[in-house]
């Protein structure tokens, strides 16, 4: 059987960790003096609470993880931190509806990005700092993060790992999993304070610089204006954020190796990360070539605008310079497939990930040698590295259980009245965590406020699954999970 008493220990323990976060959000408030700091009051107090009874309850849990509760464990504690995290929305009244407070909630989380607010600009600045504080955090995982400051927090941290990490091959940078962890979290704090100083110099206020430098670095995209970096309308601000974007989905590990053992060789070499290169390009350019014959761009223009959407889309930011609702209608192919594809594994976007792209393109191959040469014995590589047939069986089933979950989200919002446009691509933004959709209806630079919040439950579903690679959210409802053999 499940070993629940460890399940409420851990999550207790984590609750706390939320509340620090409120804490932080909620001294800010007092400091402004403004009217969301009882909000936040209540809901530290509320979260602590709940931490407390769950540590008591699992206060005699012996302190090992097996594999079936680490899966639990995981889907639980970000449906448990999207709960409580909603309270500051739901108490201060911004947000006064349940579902909409914790769609918001776990979409900060989860990094999609995708808002019910048709006016982010009302808020108090203790709540922008929250939604912000919410992608950042879930940027690299929530248990992930609490694995790099509570190393011994449970034994089976490697499975737990396992359930929460994204791709599918997982290099380690050490042989601990709590200095990997360590290790991964000091170049993500790298990246956003450097993220933060370049919007700083660029031309953003302090506040708005902190802000945007945690969701880009956290491909989150959650901002703190309507237009989102639209709202400057400053080339310089739109530059930095390509590179952060573009750094922000690249592979930690490969980022590691490169920055901290010299291996650059290796960075180049490294094949998920030639096709993340030549995809950004080959989609700037084509969408480039459509910017300047149809809607009349610059040169100039064109190559930014595209390159900063591309680079939004294919690492699953979802931050806007544009409206891309108004380019033609090809662009919003190109721009859905970027979206599907998304960055390198090991780093904070969604998506399929290039390097399951990489593996299905080997395979692909050797399949059509195959039937040329059937008794060949044609391994799949990559990066040297020879990839198990288990580890190929995984992969399609991934594939086909994407596509499945995917359609499935598109036939039910049809049923529901939304247009076909828009069905499709919010189906492939909440499952690879992207955030904007394309369509007129719901534009890319709309909020989802108008859907049926039946809808916003389904799609809050489906973030989760895209976060956590869809298996460890999917496995729960299988008769075996809970069989005790």
């Amino acid at each position: 059987m499940v070993n629940f008493k460890i399940i409420y220990k851990i999550i207790g323990t984590l609750l706390f960790i939320e509340s620090g976060m409120m804490a932080v959000c909620m001294a800010f408030s007092l400091y402004l003096g403004e009217d969301d700091s009882l909000a936040f009051i209540v809901s530290v107090v509320t979260t602590i609470l709940g931490g407390i009874i769950l540590k008591y309850v699992g206060r005699e849990a012996d302190n090992s993880l097996g594999r079936r509760e680490a899966y639990l464990l995981v889907t639980l504690t970000w449906i448990v931190f999207s709960l409580f995290g909603s309270l500051p929305f739901l108490i201060s009244g911004y947000i006064p509806n349940f579902t909409n407070a914790y769609f918001e909630t776990i979409s900060g989380f989860t990094t999609t990005g995708c808002s019910i607010l048709d006016d982010v600009e009302c808020l108090p600045h203790a709540l922008l700092i929250w939604r912000s504080m919410t992608q950042w955090i879930g940027g690299l995982g929530i248990v992930f993060f609490t694995i790099a400051i509570i190393p011994s927090l449970v034994g089976g941290n490697v499975k737990v790992f396992s359930a929460e990490a994204t791709g599918p091959i997982r290099a380690k940078m050490h042989p601990r999993l709590g200095t990997t962890a360590k290790w991964i979290w000091s170049i993500y704090l790298v990246l956003t304070l450097g993220c933060a100083a370049s919007y700083y110099v660029a031309g953003m206020g302090v506040f708005d610089a902190v802000n945007y430098a945690m969701t880009t670095t956290a491909t989150g995209g959650f901002s703190t204006h309507n237009a989102s970096t639209g709202y400057f309308h400053n080339p310089y601000i739109d530059y930095c954020g390509i590179i952060f974007m573009f750094l922000s989905g690249t592979s930690f590990t490969l980022l590691y190796t490169t920055l901290f053992k010299g291996h650059f060789r290796r960075f180049f070499r490294n094949s998920e990360m030639r096709l993340y290169v030549f995809a950004v390009i080959a989609a700037t350019a084509f969408i480039s070539f459509f910017l300047i014959r149809e809607n009349d761009y610059q040169f100039g223009d064109a190559i930014r605008i595209s390159l900063f959407q591309v680079t939004s889309f294919i690492t699953t930011t979802g931050v806007f310079n544009d409206d891309a609702a108004q380019w033609n209608h090809i662009t919003w192919v190109v721009l859905s497939i970027c979206m599907f594809m998304g960055a390198c594994s090991g780093s904070t976007s969604g998506g399929f990930k290039c390097i399951r792209l990489v593996m299905v393109l080997n395979i692909l191959r050797n399949e059509l040698r195959r039937i040329l040469h059937p008794r060949a014995v044609l391994p799949v590589r990559v990066n040297d590295n020879t990839v198990p047939y288990s580890s190929q069986v995984t992969l399609l089933a991934f594939l086909a259980a994407y596509m499945a979950l995917c359609l499935f989200v598109y036939f039910t919002m049809i049923l529901q009245g939304v247009d076909s446009t828009n069905s499709i691509t919010i189906a492939l933004s909440c499952a690879s965590n992207v955030g904007p959709t394309l369509g007129l209806e719901i534009g890319p630079t709309m909020s989802w406020n108008i859907l049926p919040w039946d809808i916003k439950w389904l799609l809050s579903g489906l973030m989760l699954m895209g976060r956590l690679e869809i298996f460890t959210v999917l496995i729960l409802f299988t008769r075996s999970f809970w069989k005790e053999n």
